[in-house]
């Protein structure tokens, strides 16, 4: 996700207050524009957002990390990489607060290049978003930053550098905020990370991975991976080529993904070395989803088991029952299950790549199953988040749209040049809103790929009553309409979650006029 350091050179202020406007007020705004010159936006540091905090009211303790992240070497299961982590684990340490906590947490900056860290899921302060040279300036190496925020809603978070592609390295790490009034009862819980993994292998990293899918490949084919590549397919000091070839999925509409990736992870670790997960048989288990992944989409099942679906992106959804889900990168699902008597495989099938991520469940005994095991319940379609209903405490209360906002999914393979409304990411390019409007944002995908896109600061509401989430599939050719309320001011990312399509362009800012 590239950052302004890399397009323009930040000014004096962390976000430019009048420069590069949009259009003015309007119930559609397709493409910005600069054709108001005197209008001003609500800066990160600004009083409004100031005041937002104080009315969130933090009512818990002040809850202090450290964290630094640095080059480190991670055990991906009797396979070892050099990769940047927080830490020295991968996932990074889980940090875990309880709802009204305020988090205060200091990143220390120990890699080569300039960082930063988004908190992702968080309507949160507007300048600890994480965002360089937009709601803060780059965290320097051997520089240090303090994110210091009110913690309300309970859920399923993580958090991971929003600095070019350093996502697709080992730098994330979930964070839990517990309900402290839980309505959910079970006996355990287990947080599962799905990773697509690069970083370390054969010389691999995905700076290089970027610049090879930056080349584009020759022939568009209306979007499917069988055309010939551009760059040169054999291995280079950066490693071997990378880029997927004939990865499709009729759950994602066609093609499921850019980037071939040699490892597919749960919780850090390769399906031959699983992480094993004990409970007793009868035991109810809280399993909660995150998908951290770069480029891939996961279908995930529990063998032998079915899944209640109890949560989708921190946000509780009326439960529904399904062997397997789907999980498009940036999003999250808290399920409940009922442990049986053995052991059993969680598999991540890694969506139209034809490869696996595997942890187990162990309740009793017997053998663990192959690396390679594909649970029966893989095999109907996987449940997506269209087909859930938000819970009646968190729907969001009917109402006209006051705007509408139009984002044209645009680019290709060809020239890899992913886009929104045709235009690549620019600092100075904002689609105003204004504090307590209903803000309706249309997606609409001229591409042939799927994009899980994901908006800053705020969640909104799938249509029809749908659940309450921050990141949502658009597939090819579809057009998906959102809702949310305008009530925390700011600047704020709205993006493509593939970590390279962002990189690439597919991004913009959502901003509040003053």
């Amino acid at each position: 996700m590239r950052t302004t350091t890399r397009r323009a050179v930040l000014g004096a202020g962390l976000a430019t207050a009048a420069g590069g406007l949009l259009t003015a007020c309007s119930d559609s705004s397709p493409s910005p524009s600069s054709s108001s010159p005197t209008a001003s936006y609500i800066e990160p540091d600004g009083k409004e957002v100031a005041a937002a905090e104080t009315r969130r009211r933090a009512t818990g303790p002040v809850r202090e990390v450290r964290l630094t992240a640095a080059r480190t070497e991670l055990d991906l299961g009797g396979r070892k990489v050099t990769s940047w982590a927080y830490g020295d684990a991968l996932p990074g340490k889980e940090v875990r607060v309880t709802a009204g906590d305020t988090l205060a947490l200091r990143l220390a900056n120990h890699l080569p290049q300039a960082t930063s860290l988004h908190w992702h899921g968080l309507a949160l302060r507007n300048d600890m978003d994480g965002v360089p040279g937009v709601t803060q300036r780059p965290i320097a190496p051997g520089a240090a930053f303090d994110y210091r925020f009110a913690v309300t809603h309970p859920g399923t978070y993580w958090f991971h550098p929003h600095s070019g592609v350093q996502q697709d390295r080992g730098l994330y790490a979930p964070l839990i905020v517990e309900d402290p009034k839980e309505p959910l009862k079970y006996d355990k819980e287990w947080v599962v990370v799905l990773d697509d993994w690069v970083d370390g292998v054969e010389g691999s990293t995905p700076d290089a991975v970027m610049a090879e899918l930056a080349k584009g490949m020759s022939h568009d084919m209306g979007g499917m991976h069988h055309m010939s590549m551009t760059s040169a397919s054999s291995p280079s000091s950066d490693g071997p080529s990378r880029m997927l070839m004939g990865a499709t999925s009729p759950v994602l509409g066609g093609d499921a993904g850019d980037v071939a990736y040699p490892y597919y992870l749960v919780n850090g670790r390769t399906p031959d070395a699983p992480e094993t997960f004990t409970a007793k048989p009868g035991d109810r288990i809280r399993i909660r989803f995150v998908n951290a992944g770069g480029d891939t989409a996961f279908r995930v099942a529990l063998g032998g088991h079915r899944m209640t679906v109890t949560h989708t992106d921190g946000f509780p959804v009326r439960h529904m029952e399904t062997g397997s889900l789907l999980l498009g990168m940036g999003e999250r699902y808290d399920v409940l299950v009922t442990a049986g008597d053995g052991v059993f495989p969680l598999t991540a099938l890694a969506e139209g790549k034809k490869r696996t991520a595997l942890a187990l469940l162990r309740t009793g005994g017997g053998s663990a199953p192959d690396a390679d095991v594909r649970p029966k319940e893989l095999e109907a379609a996987p449940l997506t988040a269209d087909r859930l209903r938000a819970d009646g405490a968190v729907a969001l209360p009917s109402r006209r749209p006051d705007r509408t906002l139009t984002f044209e999914l645009t680019g290709s393979m060809t020239k890899y040049d992913w886009a929104i409304n045709g235009r690549r990411y620019a600092s100075s390019d904002r689609y105003p809103v204004r504090a307590g409007e209903r803000v309706r944002l249309a997606f609409v995908n001229r591409t042939g790929m799927w994009h899980p896109m994901h908006l800053h600061g705020h969640t909104f509401a799938l249509p029809g009553g749908g659940p309450r989430k921050d990141t949502t599939i658009v597939l090819p050719g579809r057009r998906v309409e959102v809702d949310f309320d305008a009530d925390n001011p700011g600047v704020w990312m709205l993006h493509c979650h593939n970590v390279y399509h962002a990189e690439s362009g597919m991004m913009t800012l959502v901003g509040y006029r003053g």
